[in-house]
């Protein structure tokens, strides 16, 4: 990997590098997606068929568009009864920390009848969308299901394509139904964003699509939103290790290659106090990749998005770290939790040599859908507050209004709004014409 000095100039050179990897990047992509939208709204499930013949090379009909509960039980059977239990302990593990993320509904009712409060409901209808084709993504179903399952929604719809031979990958069919999922459609691509933020006559219209997919799911859903909600605009994965000369090289080098496999976008980032730290780290990275069996893929994201550090010291490196944002953060040094009191942006932080990113991919609990590219600095991870809407509760008696009922509409007529100023003065013209 490169090793490089970490100063002013070098930073504002990895952040732009890094922001070249953005969705907006790809215009030349969004007439293709816009009218995959268009066909999809018109012909609903005629377009879609076309469409998984013609991108996923698979025969999809009425009759096997909606995925069987006889399916998912040969799911079952096609896989090892110990992967089965690891994903029901995942999932046991992400239900109870999502649990303890609930909110309840709140009201404050005072002496003069005022009450002002805030109602939670859940949303009615939740679209999943869980990438297919080649890889399978188990993990992402969980992860993206049981927070809406613990917010309470009642309706989960769940589109993931087929194989060529028209099925869906057994351990992403297990895991649905591990999660809870309602109904589960083979469709992926944009023509499944828009099947989901539309309806079709089998696919029922959601209020909001969540889940990872390639460029063109990316850009359907930016293209959708506003007549649905979504959750985020995926972006490549991304890992920044902070460490001091306390950390072990070998660890630094697995971490930074645990992501650097996804894709070739993927960015893997050591910032390090110690320049002896960063050779080894280095080293052991080369190692790796000689036997790792993703070793082009891996080599490539390190070539244009890998980056080893040296800062002059834990002041510098910390700043580094709030600027980048990084999705995943490792924190390697003698007292991580201490360090992490400095962290501001970070998608999640992961403290100490036995918490490394995997961890949290898996099995941990907390939501492995994680703001990238920097979005860090004003996105959350998905959390059960994403599959809730909250109204506004406000409740005045005539009493406690008459005390400000001037006030109020001074405040209308300010802003030349005679009408609302009305609709107070109203309620008290009785008294004003007594007097």
């Amino acid at each position: 990997m490169r090793i490089v000095k970490l100063t002013n100039d070098t930073k504002q050179n990895l952040l732009e590098n890094l922001l070249k990897r953005s969705t907006n990047d790809y215009g030349a992509y969004e007439n293709i997606v816009a009218d995959i939208i268009e066909n999809v709204k018109e012909r609903k499930e005629e377009a879609i068929f076309e469409y998984s013949f013609k991108f996923d090379k698979c025969t999809i009909t009425r009759e096997n568009f909606q995925v069987t509960r006889a399916e998912i039980d040969a799911a079952y059977q096609e896989l090892d009864a110990h992967f089965i239990q690891v994903m029901r302990d995942s999932a046991a593990n992400i239900r109870t920390y999502h649990e303890k993320q609930k909110r309840n509904s709140w009201f404050d009712a005072k002496e003069d009848g005022t009450i002002l409060g805030q109602k939670i409901t859940p949303m009615q209808n939740v679209g999943v969308y869980v990438p297919g084709g080649k890889a399978a993504y188990p993990s992402t179903t969980l992860m993206n299901v049981v927070p809406a399952k613990v917010a309470g929604v009642p309706n989960i719809i769940m589109t993931t394509p087929a194989g060529i031979d028209g099925t869906v990958n057994p351990a992403t069919l297990v895991a649905a139904d591990i999660a809870g999922v309602d109904a589960i459609y083979k469709v992926g691509g944009a023509q499944a964003i828009a099947a989901l933020a539309y309806g079709t006559e089998m696919i029922p219209k959601v209020d909001k699509i969540v889940g990872p997919g390639n460029i063109f799911v990316a850009l359907a859903k930016r293209a959708v939103y506003g007549h649905v909600s979504i959750d985020s605009i995926a972006g490549p994965s991304e890992i920044l290790v902070l460490a001091d000369e306390s950390a072990a090289p070998r660890y630094v080098a697995a971490d930074l290659l645990s992501q650097a496999e996804h894709d070739e976008l993927a960015s893997a980032i050591l910032i390090t106090t110690s320049e002896a730290l960063a050779q080894k780290v280095s080293d052991e990275v080369d190692g790796f990749v000689r036997i790792l069996e993703r070793r082009e893929i891996i080599q490539k994201s390190l070539d244009h998005y890998g980056y080893i550090l040296v800062a002059p010291d834990m002041d510098t490196a910390i700043e580094a770290t709030n600027e980048i944002a990084s999705e995943h953060l490792e924190i390697l040094t003698k007292n991580p939790f201490d360090t992490m009191t400095r962290i501001r942006n970070a998608g999640a932080i992961f403290l100490g040599e036995y918490s490394s990113e995997p961890l949290g991919d898996y099995y941990a609990g907390p939501n492995h859908v994680l703001p990238t590219n920097g979005t860090a600095k004003f996105f959350s991870p998905l959390n059960v507050d994403d599959y809730v809407k909250k109204s506004s509760i406000i409740s005045y008696s005539r009493e406690a209004l008459e005390k400000v009922h001037e006030d109020i509409e001074l405040f209308a007529k300010k802003e030349g709004l005679t009408a609302h100023a009305n609709s107070i003065h109203v309620r008290f013209e009785k008294e004003r014409t007594s007097e």
